[in-house]
């Protein structure tokens, strides 16, 4: 896809405007940092319509705007598995079930948890498993920001990955969760807005001027086995489809970016209302891009190279409204970055360096941010694809810290062995799975089968039975 030169000059001036406008809004929110309590969760002061809005923003980036559109024109409405219907419900569940107890508890980090129920071994394993297991999930949106912008202005991946993760990482130090907070309101604002517009657009093309006639021939028209959201037709197709589901919906519950908007929140209530909106409206509108993507088979059925969204907005909307919406696009995984670089900062600086720094827990919260960075821009250099990116990073958390975090923040634990025993089992179990390039459980041993189980849920299962062994249910206490 080319774009014309004047284009090209008013997409450039329009993105050069808006960050100009989000390094003002990272200046004025640093004016409110005075130590590591505002830095990380914003001094625990954001009311619900701030809270419900970086949640969304937190992860409504390239997975759901560029990568999940682009996986569903490939292989239909199993490919959402992951983003938005993992995501969207994973907020839903942590409104219902932990938002609540863990504002209760007043921590900055979820290795705070981890030290407090385990000791400080725990906390040190725990924040070993979570650290790194945010690199991917940056890597994914660095890459597809610096694809964006090769594919508008021509720029070499070599030298727009360390562009946008500087850009990214800049006004993260600025102001912390308070520069993350404003700016993703204003993201997520131009985020929304150019999805509907784009979406009403594509459907008013398919339809002939009518939205009705438009969604009607979209599923019409879209063969059954693009339609399909679960695949039940062959065992390992649907344990595969599962596994994602649970790494997206559970995966996610001990992610520190969730978990440090849940702490920033200025009440135990407001906490548990922002996931649920959050969570609504993640998939409302995380379905957007999903349709767009089965639109654009019917629309442009022989290009499958094309970013599907940006190609969709280049042919349909006016060259202005174009433009916002690329900016949009930028908006939403510059909104992802800067949260998924602030959330590992923290844990490093508050849970690891403090053990071998005597530097302010303040200045150990910059300094980690510009080192998480540069980790991730590493990464992405490798060039693995974004969506394995993606589903990795999710992964490592289901499998090391749910079982132990719910099992902390519920229970009584008469000691550190069950976490660090649990912890152990199950990062190794999926570690060597993927060290061997297994795609199920012991995948030799059962291919054929009907039963190959998905390699996340089998390492989480694990790593809930080595919990129970130290720990059996009926020595258990429930917390109060």
């Amino acid at each position: 896809m080319t774009i014309a030169p004047q284009l090209e000059w008013l997409l450039g001036a329009t993105i050069l405007v808006y960050l100009v406008l989000m390094y003002a809004l990272a200046y004025v929110a640093g004016r409110h940092v005075r130590d590591e309590e505002d830095f990380l969760v914003a001094g625990r002061r954001l009311p619900l319509s701030l809270a419900w809005m970086t949640l969304l923003a937190t992860w409504f980036g390239a997975g759901t705007m560029l990568t999940a559109a682009d996986e569903v024109r490939q292989t239909g409405l199993r490919a959402a598995a992951l983003d938005p219907l993992g995501a969207g419900l994973c907020l839903l569940l942590a409104g219902w079930f932990v938002a609540g107890p863990m504002w209760r508890e007043g921590l900055l980090t979820v290795p705070d948890l981890f030290r407090r129920r385990f000791g400080p071994a725990a906390e040190l394993l725990s924040s070993a498993i979570l650290v790194p297991s945010y690199f991917g999930w940056i890597a994914a949106q660095l890459v597809a920001l610096a694809g964006m912008l090769e594919l508008f202005f021509g720029i070499d991946p070599l030298w727009g990955l360390p562009l946008v993760a500087i850009v990214g990482a800049g006004y993260t130090l600025m102001g912390g969760m308070w520069s993350v907070t404003l700016t993703d309101a204003a993201q997520i604002t131009l985020v929304l807005g150019g999805l509907i517009v784009l979406g009403v657009t594509v459907l008013l093309e398919l339809g002939g001027g009518s939205v009705w006639l438009g969604a009607d021939r979209l599923w019409t028209d879209t063969p059954a086995d693009m339609r399909t959201l679960v695949p039940t037709q062959n065992a390992r197709e649907f344990w595969a489809w599962l596994g994602v589901l649970a790494v997206g919906a559970l995966g996610n519950l001990p992610g520190q970016d969730l978990m440090q908007r849940v702490f920033a929140a200025k009440s135990a209530r407001v906490a548990r209302r922002a996931c649920h909106v959050a969570g609504v409206a993640y998939l409302v509108f995380g379905m957007i891009p999903v349709g767009l993507g089965l639109a654009s088979n019917l629309l442009f059925p022989e290009d499958h190279d094309a970013k599907i969204l940006p190609a969709l907005a280049h042919a349909f909307l006016s060259p202005a409204v174009a433009v916002v919406f690329i900016v949009a696009l930028v908006s939403a995984v510059l909104s992802t970055i800067d949260s998924a670089i602030l959330s590992p900062a923290g844990v490093l600086a508050q849970n690891v360096l403090p053990r071998v720094s005597r530097a302010s827990r303040l200045k150990l919260n910059r300094w980690s941010v510009v080192l998480v960075a540069a980790c991730s821009l590493a990464l992405a250099y490798v060039g693995e694809d974004a969506y394995s990116l993606l589903e990795g990073a999710y992964a490592l958390t289901l499998v090391g810290l749910l079982v132990p975090m719910l099992f902390g923040l519920f229970t009584q634990p008469r000691g550190a062995t069950a976490a660090l025993f649990s912890m152990a089992a199950g990062s190794a179990v999926w570690l060597m799975h993927v060290l061997l390039g297994w795609d199920a459980f012991l995948d030799p041993l059962t291919i054929g089968t009907g039963w190959e189980a998905p390699v996340s849920l089998a390492a989480a299962t694990i790593s809930l039975l080595a919990y129970l062994a130290i720990e059996p249910p009926w020595r258990m206490k429930r917390r109060p």
